[in-house]
């Protein structure tokens, strides 16, 4: 789910598609689009624009946790 206007994001807490593929356990981060269309419950990015895309750590590693991949 996009960040809405009213809610405030640290930067810190972005991470993109490299770091994603790490936390997941992929070893390509082309990867991750794959997991974006493969599991419906994947997490949405909070941050989307042209080429960047980004997500919140925590909800991309509680995603994990649930599938067992972190």
């Amino acid at each position: 789910m996009p960040a809405d206007a009213d809610e405030r994001i640290n930067p810190a807490d972005l991470i993109d598609n490299h770091e994603v593929a790490k936390i997941i356990g992929l070893t390509n981060s082309k990867g991750v689009s794959v997991y974006r269309r493969r599991y419906p419950d994947f997490p949405e990015p909070r941050v989307e624009k042209r080429q960047t895309v980004l997500w919140l750590r925590d909800e991309i590693e509680a995603w994990a946790r649930r599938h067992e991949r972190l």
